[in-house]
């Protein structure tokens, strides 16, 4: 090889290795879940930690550890920062799929509520599944989920989240089982059948949602006349579009989302810095009053504007008849119970 096609080459090679590394750097991608909820994040989270100078992308998605499993497998992951619920955070910290979180680079965790810590997470949210209903067309609103079973007092259609987690236990408690011995009954074969049976009661009648931001629509439209709802949305419909939805907070089922580093991620400084932004009092105070769910850091509260807070679901008056999803429970008998609720739903 003479002097000029070795000089071309070695060009060449230069040129092809900055072009792959161009390809491969990104911007850090943040993940959440859409809707008027992403909306809120859009306006106290992300366009503001722009500002800071590191420039970032949203996506939203509807969940499940099966996507995640495929983006950190596949060894092509596009997202670095995303938002879980509680069984996938515990499944995908399990089997590998997230960073361990370094508190000391997210203001150390005694600054957040021991229930949102976790080695492989850190807390982003708590909220409600409530019943959903619109005022305007309900004058005498329902109370309980045993009203959303009264197809003769409340005729119409109703939508619940396409699945057994949530489904099984608000079909319980629309059968009379108290809240806080819905996960005993469940634990028992006798008590899975009795879900079902009360599903069966209501099975014409139901549509399904899989996004979050589609039960205020399916209320707005008068597709339905009543849905299970996380409790943000039906607030964030109220106060941006001027909608007069309502809730019960009777039975409702809470838990807590996080925001996970995934394996592998070429932008974890990236991470780190957003994490940090978003984990500050202020900004979660900023949160909650743009759609009303509660936050992980323990000052955040103090910070809230007072007529907020009893919105939240936190408040002690709303808290008074909630009970926790039973993430070991679904993490025991998701598999199972998914397909049983499958092959249910295809009959």
């Amino acid at each position: 090889m003479n002097r000029f096609s070795l000089a071309l080459a070695l060009a060449t090679t230069t040129v092809l290795g900055a072009l792959a590394s161009t390809a491969h750097a990104r911007d850090l991608t943040v993940v959440s879940w859409g809707g008027a909820y992403q909306e809120a994040q859009k306006k106290v989270y992300f366009e503001p930690f722009k500002k800071t100078g590191t420039p970032m992308n949203d996506e939203s998605w509807d969940g499940g550890i099966g996507v995640l499993r495929a983006k950190v497998q596949g060894g092509n992951a596009t997202w670095d920062v995303v938002q879980v619920e509680s069984e996938e955070l515990a499944l995908g910290c399990e089997e590998g799929l997230f960073e361990q979180i370094a508190y000391s680079k997210i203001g150390g965790d005694a600054q957040y509520l021991p229930e949102t810590v976790n080695p492989c997470g850190v807390g982003a949210i708590v909220y409600d599944f409530v019943l959903g209903y619109d005022k305007d067309k309900l004058k005498d609103p329902p109370k309980s989920w045993a009203d959303f079973f009264d197809t003769k007092k409340y005729p119409g259609k109703r939508a619940l989240r396409q699945g057994a987690k949530t489904t099984l236990e608000i079909a319980l408690m629309g059968d009379g089982v108290a809240p806080k011995d819905v996960y005993k009954v469940l634990a028992t074969e006798e008590g899975i059948e009795r879900a079902f049976r009360k599903l069966d009661t209501i099975k014409n009648d139901l549509v399904w949602w899989k996004a979050g931001a589609q039960p205020p629509q399916l209320l707005a439209s008068g597709e339905v006349v009543m849905t299970s709802v996380y409790n943000g949305r039906i607030d964030a419909a109220n106060k941006n579009e001027k909608k007069n939805f309502g809730m019960a907070w009777n039975g409702a089922l809470f838990t807590i989302d996080s925001w996970v580093i995934l394996k592998g991620s070429p932008n974890a400084e990236a991470a780190y810095k957003f994490l940090n932004f978003v984990g500050k009092a202020e900004n979660q105070a900023k949160l909650s009053e743009n759609i009303a769910y509660g936050t992980s850091n323990k000052k955040a509260t103090e910070l809230v504007n007072k007529t907020v807070l009893a919105d939240l679901p936190t408040a002690p008056e709303n808290m008074k008849n909630a009970i926790e999803i039973n993430t070991n429970f679904w993490l025991e008998n998701i598999d199972r119970l998914t397909e049983r609720f499958n092959k249910w739903a295809a009959k």
